[in-house]
């Protein structure tokens, strides 16, 4: 299995910050599969709560979820619906 990709449009207020980062991040540590987004400005790792933060992602934005590995397939579908539902805020 190759790895997948997926672009979706962040649609909370706040963007990646704060609460919503800590969100993402804890979600995205359950897989196995390395877990990154690609951004306006590089590449994030969705582990790291400093590598999301630092990509300054705002409301609006589009990324692109990139997860390779073993789970690949849940931690995309689980994450894509995470950010499309609005991170919990």
């Amino acid at each position: 299995i190759g790895m997948l990709s997926y672009k979706v449009t962040v649609r909370n207020p706040s963007g990646f910050i704060s609460v919503p980062q800590d969100f993402l991040c804890g979600e995205a540590i359950k897989y196995k599969s390395s877990v990154t987004f690609q951004y306006d400005g590089g590449t994030a790792n969705a582990k790291s709560v400093l590598s999301v933060l630092g990509a300054c992602v705002k409301s609006g934005d589009e990324i692109t979820l990139i997860c390779d590995g073993e789970d690949e397939q849940a931690a995309i579908d689980a994450l894509a619906s995470l950010i499309e539902s609005g991170l919990g805020e």
